[in-house]
Formats: C-alpha cells, sequence, structure tokens
C-alpha cells in the first residue's frame, strides 16, 4: 500500500475543505470497501478524509413527515431503526439482506453509496478495466461475464453496482445531499448512480470536493407496503444476482395507484424500472398486469454470454414481490 495523508475532519467544513484542498482525496468512514481496494492498489488516494466523527450519525423525522439519515449512520442501526422497520420496510430489508453482521456494524450510509463494483477484472490490476485504467480495455468482454449487466452496459464496461440499500433507495424516490464549494444541493437517489457510456470511471454525479450529507426517504412512500428480494447464490454473505426493491400503492377499486419498482445487479447503478411503473399506474393491481409491465421493462435488456439468466429470474422475483404487496394492501 502506497503511504498516504490523513485528515480527520471535526466538522463538516473541515471535511469539505479537506476535500478541497486535496483533488483526488477519498472519504474515509467505515472502510469496509476502501481499505480493501487500497489493499489491492486498485484505490491509491494521496489524502484519507475520515468523516466518521462528523455529526451526521442521526436519524431524524423532519416536519413535513419525511426521514432524514444521517451520512455516517450505520448500516446495522439504520435497518433497526424503528422509523425504518416501520415505515420503509424495503430499506430494512435491504440493509439486512447485504453484508455479514460485522460489516453493517462498520458500514456507513455514504459510503455504501460511494462503494464500488464487485467486477473480479476491476479488482485485478494484471487485468484491462476501464473503470480502473481508462481506455485499457474491459476484461470481461471477452472473459466470465456471468455476474454482469444486461441493462445499459456499454461497449467499455458491463460491470454491476453491488448495493443493496441504493436499490430501495431508489425505488422509494429517497434522495441524496450532497454539500461541497458550491454548496448544498441534493440528488434523486435513481441519478445518483451512473451508467457506463464513455466514462466508466465516473461512477456517481458526486462533483470533485462533494461530501454526501445524508439521505432523505420521503413521506410519499412512508408506510407504503414495500419489500425487497435478492437472489444470490448461497444463503447469506453473498452479492445480488439479481433483486428487487418495490413499494405500492392501490386505489379501493384495486387498481394501482402508484408504484416504485427498482432492480439491482442487472446494471451499472440500480435501475429505476420507470417503463414498467408507467404501465402500471391506473391499471388492475394483478399478477398479470405486473408481469406484463415488467416485460415491458426488460425488452431494453441485453445479456451476454452467460448471464441470460437473470431477465427470466428478475421478472419472476419482480411479478412475486408486486403480487404480494398489492395482497397485503387489500388486507
Amino acid at each position: 500500500m502506497k503511504p498516504f495523508g490523513y485528515v480527520r475532519a471535526r466538522t463538516v467544513e473541515e471535511a469539505t475543505g479537506a476535500l478541497a484542498a486535496h483533488p483526488g482525496a477519498r472519504c474515509l468512514g467505515g472502510g469496509t470497501n476502501l481499505v480493501d481496494l487500497m489493499k489491492l492498489g486498485v484505490e491509491r488516494p494521496d489524502v484519507l478524509v475520515d468523516v466518521g466523527r462528523l455529526p451526521l450519525d442521526a436519524v431524524e423525522e423532519l416536519p413535513d413527515g419525511s426521514v432524514r439519515v444521517g451520512a455516517t449512520v450505520r448500516n446495522s442501526d439504520l435497518a433497526a431503526h424503528p422509523l425504518v422497520r416501520d415505515r420503509y420496510p424495503a430499506l430494512s430489508q435491504a440493509l439486512l439482506a447485504g453484508a455479514s453482521g460485522q460489516l453493517r456494524n462498520s458500514a456507513t450510509t455514504g459510503g455504501n453509496l460511494l462503494q464500488r463494483t464487485r467486477c473480479p477484472y476491476f479488482q485485478d490490476l494484471s487485468k484491462p478495466c476501464n473503470k480502473r485504467a481508462p481506455g485499457s480495455g474491459c476484461g470481461a468482454l471477452e472473459g466470465t461475464d456471468r455476474d454482469h449487466a444486461v441493462l445499459g452496459h456499454s461497449e467499455h464496461c458491463v460491470a454491476t453496482h453491488p448495493s443493496d440499500m441504493a436499490v430501495a433507495l431508489a425505488a422509494l424516490g429517497a434522495r441524496v445531499e450532497l454539500l461541497g464549494d458550491e454548496g448544498a444541493r441534493d440528488v434523486p437517489a435513481d441519478r445518483f448512480h451512473r451508467l457506463p457510456g464513455d466514462h466508466p470511471e465516473r461512477d456517481t454525479e458526486i462533483r470533485p470536493g462533494e461530501l454526501i450529507t445524508g439521505v432523505v426517504l420521503p413521506a410519499t412512500t412512508a408506510s407504503l407496503p414495500s419489500a425487497y428480494r435478492k437472489a444470490r447464490d448461497r444463503a447469506s454473505y453473498a452479492f445480488a444476482l439479481a433483486s428487487v426493491a418495490a413499494v405500492l400503492a392501490t386505489s379501493e377499486d384495486g387498481t394501482v395507484a402508484d408504484v416504485g419498482l427498482a432492480f439491482g445487479a442487472l446494471a451499472h447503478k440500480p435501475w429505476r424500472a420507470e417503463r414498467a411503473e408507467a404501465a402500471l399506474r391506473g391499471a388492475p393491481a394483478t399478477a398479470d398486469t405486473f408481469a406484463h409491465a415488467v416485460d415491458l421493462e426488460l425488452e431494453a435488456a441485453r445479456p451476454l454470454r452467460e448471464n441470460g439468466y437473470k431477465v427470466p429470474l428478475v421478472r419472476n422475483l419482480a411479478v412475486d414481490v408486486l403480487t404480494r404487496l398489492a395482497r397485503s394492501a387489500r388486507t
């Protein structure tokens, strides 16, 4: 591991100032992903800005009924928080589906959003990877692609985003709060991460020097039926092969009043199923309707050599999750 500088920020202003003063610096929260990548030589920051002691560790209800989650709230604490368990069960379920208890005790909300792909070609310095070394090529295109993207990929990158939490945030309509030299702003959670395009090295829409300060869960999806389901190779400690987060509101006549639907492990970012959502609003909340809408969304899928199984897998997961939510909304 190469030598690096270390700044322990005591205030948000100190953190953003350090990030501005050291281009290419990285924020250190729980370190569950960043430190591993530094050991591998994938990440080689000159400076680490420790944000773990910033006063961003609260989960609080805002006056409008939304819930703000600080960037340094630990994943285990967020999953167990009564406001999250009761109002946003999909988020609690997604957090509990990720990693081990020990890692959830260390990982933070901001760090979870900023974690990088687990693509083996990205993590192996002997292999070409446009995400790690732009212009070097994509090893997965001619290699093993079983776990890679079927939606939104490009000729430059077919990696997937690993977060469970981010998929739930996308479906719930959350917003990511950012702070930098130009002031505070927020970005919809389903727009925070990027598709690879010609620049797969850019994972998110965060600007140089910006710090994630929190996530806001909207009042509009609070207490609605929601759920997260994840398919993986083993029952625990495994990244998703495909996952689904959904929130569903139904009308008294049995039609879909509103819906949020997102897929995980299918793309370079959590995939908000906007075409399926549009097809569902106002339609009967039935399994056949759900299947038709999900099929419309998956028309955009472009499986690689070894990962075509992901399309029927996520279809079946999504239809089952939505059907169960519709049933619970009627009881």
